[in-house]
């Protein structure tokens, strides 16, 4: 398997989603603005999202392949997976939508305050939720896909949904305000519909094999369902986390949004690099953990050690120094003040600092997934996360809303030392010399570019613009030739 061309694919489709994802953002705040239609428009959306989260995406992909492939493939359990799965999410539906005003009142109580906003809430989730089960099949259908090396339609999947909700919000100017809420409702379901159409069509025409059977209760469905449980309390772990944090950001005036849009930042080269090389690494490891080869594993696990520090080392340092024009050139208008672009910035310049024990923590997370080892992660994670959340409440009454990111970075470096500890421990995972070379490299190269750009004035848009592709243009062809070098060794 070619692990650089499928990461820079399966990055370029995250990017896309995510730049898509920001102008939607945008045209939701122009055409709904902050108020009651945002309001229910955003905690209709929370639900869906919620177990897409849990359900779909990674969860299921880290604990369906590896049994996949170490199965060599077997149809049967392919349909039996699929089958339970879809039946699941059919009574999950049947279920939400009956209690759906019970739901939504825990989530938004403050909602019943405002006359007939409740009950707008309660209808528009209920269009929105069947969303769930077309959303978390597809999550499956690319599960399957990516257990077969082939990543791109379904890292394009995203995208769909953001082009539709984007075209639905230019075509609010047409109708009434309640009405855009009504087409962006069954705009989202409708984007799952053929999302999970394009995804079985793919399979389908590939001779994969899958389709409903009448599901069945084997051993092999029982271990994927207590695997998958114990990734939820992990992932339901980590929801509780950051509501922690924002309830402790809450406590400062402008604290939530500050770091809201800091994580988005941040956020951003982690999704298209750190994302990317888990999705291609879990399929490549599984497989070649299956074949008992340990030879390839530790090939693949430097190679994208090397390619994802050589790509994320630029963007700390690259959000580290131009932390403060990004935010003012991108967020500084109208209500937004230079306070809070500063306020931002700081955020940013910390939490940067964890990118890459994030990258690390993806591919050792990766390794123990594939070797079906689920409950390793989960309990690194849960550690790390508790050690996040004592942060937050020591160090708030000293830093303020600087407590979170510190909390971030400590956490994260520590999540990183746990999986690495476990996956030595296991034989898992073995670092070349030159991998360690060549990040330090990495680091020392972006380190003296980014000393160059801190010379340069940035003064608009267009000169953010300008330094930060003059930046990519000197240092990747360098760091390119440099791993070179240091691999060839």
């Amino acid at each position: 398997m070619k692990l650089g061309k499928h990461i820079f694919g399966v990055g370029a489709m995250t990017g896309i989603s995510r730049v898509f994802g920001f102008i939607r953002d945008m045209l939701i705040a122009r055409v709904l603005g902050a108020g009651r239609l945002s309001d229910i428009f955003l905690a209709a959306f929370k639900l869906p999202n919620l177990f897409r989260d849990l359900l779909g995406e990674g969860a299921l992909s880290a604990i369906f392949i590896p049994m996949y492939t170490d199965l060599k493939k077997d149809d049967y359990f392919a349909k039996n997976v699929f089958s339970w799965l879809m039946t699941i999410l059919l009574g999950i539906t049947v279920v939400f939508e009956i209690l759906m005003p019970i739901v939504v009142w825990i989530l938004a109580p403050g909602f019943s305050e405002d006359p007939g906003k409740m009950e707008l809430t309660v209808l528009i989730s209920r269009i929105m939720f069947f969303y769930v089960i077309f959303v978390c099949g597809a999550a499956f259908l690319s599960a399957i896909l990516n257990a077969f090396s082939r990543f791109l339609l379904a890292a394009f999947m995203p995208v769909l949904l953001n082009i539709m909700l984007i075209g639905a919000l230019l075509l609010s100017a047409f109708f009434a305000s309640d009405t855009i809420l009504y087409i962006m409702a069954f705009t989202v379901v409708l984007s799952g519909i053929i999302q999970f159409a394009v995804l079985w069509n793919r399979i389908r025409k590939k001779h994969f094999g899958l389709y409903l059977i009448k599901p069945t209760w084997t051993p092999g469905i029982k271990s994927l369902f207590k695997r998958l449980g114990i990734s939820i309390v992990g992932n339901g772990f980590y929801q509780i986390t950051i509501i922690i944090g924002t309830l402790v950001a809450s406590f400062q005036s402008g604290a939530v949004s500050w770091l809201y849009y800091s994580d988005r930042i941040v956020q951003l080269p982690f999704a298209m690099i750190g994302l990317a090389v888990g999705t291609v690494l879990m399929s490549s490891i599984s497989n070649a953990l299956a074949e008992k080869n340990m030879r390839s594993v530790y090939i693949q696990q430097n190679s994208s050690m090397r390619k994802s520090m050589m790509l994320i080392m630029p963007c700390l340092v690259g959000l580290f120094v131009l932390a403060e024009p990004i935010i003012k050139y991108l967020f500084e208008y109208g209500a937004w003040t230079p306070q809070s672009t500063h306020a931002v910035a700081v955020a940013i310049m910390i939490q940067v600092l964890v990118l890459p024990a994030m990258m690390i923590s993806q591919i050792y997370s990766k390794t123990l997934y594939a070797s079906q080892d689920v409950r390793t992660p989960v309990k690194t994670s849960i550690i790390s996360l508790g050690a996040a959340s004592v942060i937050y409440l020591v160090l708030f009454p000293f830093v303020g809303y600087l407590a979170i990111p510190i909390g971030v970075v400590i956490s994260g470096y520590l999540k990183n030392y746990l999986l690495g500890r476990a996956c030595r421990q296991r034989e898992l995972f073995h670092l070349n010399k030159g991998t360690l070379k060549s990040i330090f490299a990495f680091l020392l190269l972006s380190v003296l570019m980014g000393a160059l750009l801190w010379q340069v004035n940035i003064s608009s848009i267009w000169v953010l613009f300008i330094s930060i592709a003059m930046f990519g243009v000197i240092y990747l062809p360098l760091a390119y030739i440099i791993d070179k070098k240091i691999s060839s060794k």
